[in-house]
């Protein structure tokens, strides 16, 4: 990049970054509205579930049962299409894992209502919480959190306001700073960044065992600062090297291997009786 486009490019974030929603609205967050599958396409029962988050936001999302479930998955996605882009990787988690999958979107993403930003993602996080702590078929003792790439900042942070049985953070990333400078590096991103996303900053509270999943050919997310994240999480926890895996194949290029190492981690985390089969 020439010093003159890496200057306008500069002042053009910066005029963004004045903007009511700052410039991670036009360069973080990608979702699509459009629903290309459910789980139905892959003959998995599912209930449509519509929720609302505290502010009033009405969200969208499907919870998938699994027979002799013991513990509930709670999927917090990536920043990028929404859950309908989720549903052949939700099978394979709800056929090798035996575990109870809510997956949802976040506002501004999918059907849910609403603009995505930090604290509107924060707040429907909670709701969903919110929302499997009340259903009669949900032991709320046994939900898990599992957060992907933005979604592992965002699971991270809700670990420490509840109290789920578990978290699982795969292709975690530091802060959303350190992305910016990774990514940005010829770019002042310190004073166009106002979302913090400081996943190694809410690790360091939870209190609940961790698993760390990354894949060490990721392109998007550094593997060190997964393994950043894993360090400064305390005990128990666990991390799982995914071998020739980038950031968007994880579960493709882990395979079986990727399906037990989530397995192990489940049943020695979860409590005597809540321990899928």
């Amino acid at each position: 990049m020439g010093q003159w486009r890496a200057v306008a490019l500069a002042g053009a974030l910066g005029l963004l970054a004045g903007c009511e929603d700052g410039v991670e609205h036009y360069f973080l967050y990608f979702p699509t509205r459009a629903l290309g599958a459910t789980p139905a396409t892959y003959g998995l029962p599912f209930e449509e579930v519509w929720f609302q988050a505290a502010d009033g936001i009405r969200l969208h999302g499907w919870f998938v049962p699994a027979r002799g479930a013991r513990a509930t998955l709670l999927w917090l996605h990536g920043n990028a299409g929404n859950i309908g882009h989720r549903v052949h990787n939700l099978r394979l988690f709800h056929d090798a894992l035996s575990i109870n999958v809510f997956l949802f979107d976040y506002r501004g993403y999918g059907l849910s209502e609403g603009e995505p930003s930090e604290a509107g993602l924060l707040k429907d996080a909670e709701a969903a919480w919110r929302l499997l702590q009340a259903r009669p078929d949900v032991d709320p003792r046994g939900v898990v959190l599992f957060g992907r790439s933005l979604g592992a900042a965002v699971a991270a942070e809700l670990a420490t306001r509840v109290e789920p049985a578990a978290l699982i953070l795969e292709t975690p990333f530091t802060t959303l700073l350190d992305m910016g400078r990774h990514h940005y590096w010829f770019l002042p991103v310190r004073w166009l960044v106002r979302s913090r996303y400081d996943t190694l900053g809410a690790i360091r509270r939870v209190r609940v065992p961790v698993l760390v999943l990354h894949g060490d050919a990721d392109e998007i997310v550094p593997f060190d600062m997964g393994e950043q994240v894993f360090a400064a999480a305390s005990e128990p926890k666990a991390f799982y090297r995914i071998p020739g895996a980038s950031h968007n194949d994880t579960y493709l290029v882990g395979g079986k291997a990727y399906l037990r190492a989530l397995r192990e981690f489940l049943a020695t985390a979860l409590p005597a009786g809540r321990v899928p089969g």
